[in-house]
This record gives structure tokens, C-alpha cells and sequence, in this order.
């Protein structure tokens, strides 16, 4: 069944979620992605697109950085602002509700980044935009579910246009434009909220827009 990704589709999700689910509606931790590819970075501006309940916005602005996080769902964004209440890092947060298919920021920034996010725009489209919001010489990290062919549409196995695989990422980029530094996909296991063992299954780009 197709899904459409509008508020109205996330904001049932983060109510349901933030009684207890999976990720960071529950607490979890950022993706182990995220410390990997920014600890190279010397810390600047980041935008996190699509940010969701905030745990890899608040572990940015924990470690430096000046994040601008934004989202479509009042839901996750007040779910996101409670925990970062306890981060210490409060002042380098700016949460922002926002629908990333029209929406766009005034600036450009140092890190654009995308945590499994799924907006109301075909997903392919939806790197293409927020690449241009990177600044010249700055980061663009993707992290997303790779597409695996029968997949069902549950919560661990997204439909197709929820999903991509770095080669399909890679190939919209300019080589003038882009520096493609890691560019790969993983399967992983974690921890479901009822004990069980959930494969997940993800797809990591980074690059580095040229000067």
C-alpha cells in the first residue's frame, strides 16, 4: 500500500510512537552512522532534515555544532524538545515545523543531513533538494532504509518510495559538484521494544560539495 508521508500521516505516527516504539521514538540512541561520519568535521552549522524525535539533532549540537532541526510533525518536534531539555546543549538548538517538499532555510549550511526521513515528495527528489542546501565545501549525509525488493511496508521494511540504495543516491550527483566519500550499505540488528531481534537495513552516503 502506498503511503502518502503528509502531516497528517506523521502526526498519527509520533502520537502513537511517543507512547513506546521503535528508534528515536522511544529514547534510542542516534544512529551509529552519525559519530563516524561527522567526527572528521570541524563543527559549524548543520541542518537535520526530517529530524524526527531529535536524537541525532541534540548529539550534534552536544558536540559543537549549531543545529537548525527541522520537521513536519509538532509531535516529534515536542517529543524532541523534552529530551533535549536534558542535553545541556539547548542553546545550540533551533527546532523548526516544517514541510521539507516546500519549505526551504534562508542559509546554506555546513552539514545537511537526513535520518530516515520520508516527506511528501518522491525520496530520490527529496536528497536532490536538500543537497542545495549544502554550503561549498560542506557536507551532505544521507541515511536511509535500503530498498530491498518484496519489501512489505512495515515499520523495518519500508515500500519502495520510502527507499534507495547508494547507487541510486550517488548517480544524481556531479562529479564537478561532488566528492563522494563513503557511499554503502549495511544490514544491522537491533532490538525490538519487545525483546525480539529486528534486521534493519540501511543505505549511508556522504560527500563533500566542492568549492
Amino acid at each position: 500500500m502506498a503511503h502518502e508521508f503528509d502531516k497528517d500521516y506523521w502526526e498519527r505516527r509520533w502520537h502513537q510512537g511517543r507512547a513506546g516504539g521503535f528508534g528515536s521514538m522511544a529514547g534510542h540512541p542516534p544512529n551509529p552512522y552519525l559519530a563516524r561520519e561527522t567526527s572528521g568535521l570541524t563543527p559549524g552549522t548543520a541542518l537535520d532534515a526530517g529530524c524526527g524525535g531529535g536524537a541525532e539533532a541534540i548529539w550534534l549540537a552536544s558536540h559543537g555544532w549549531h543545529v537548525t532541526a527541522a520537521d513536519i510533525s509538532s509531535e516529534a518536534l515536542a517529543h524532541a524538545a523534552e529530551r533535549a531539555a536534558a542535553s545541556g546543549a539547548l542553546e545550540r538548538l533551533q527546532w523548526v515545523e516544517a514541510d521539507l517538499s516546500v519549505w526551504s532555510p534562508d542559509a546554506q549550511f555546513d552539514l545537511v543531513m537526513t535520518n530516515y526521513a520520508h516527506p511528501a515528495m518522491p525520496q530520490l527528489e527529496f536528497y536532490d533538494r536538500i543537497a542545495g542546501w549544502v554550503a561549498p565545501g560542506g557536507t551532505l549525509l544521507i541515511v536511509g532504509h535500503l530498498h530491498a525488493p518484496g519489501a512489505t511496508g512495515h515499520e523495518h521494511h519500508p515500500p519502495a518510495e520510502a527507499s534507495s540504495t547508494a547507487a541510486a543516491i550517488t548517480a544524481r550527483m556531479d562529479d564537478m559538484e561532488w566528492e563522494i566519500v563513503t557511499a554503502e550499505e549495511h544490514r544491522r540488528t537491533l532490538t525490538g521494544p519487545d525483546g525480539r531481534a529486528v534486521p534493519v537495513h540501511d543505505v549511508v552516503v556522504r560527500a563533500t560539495r566542492r568549492r
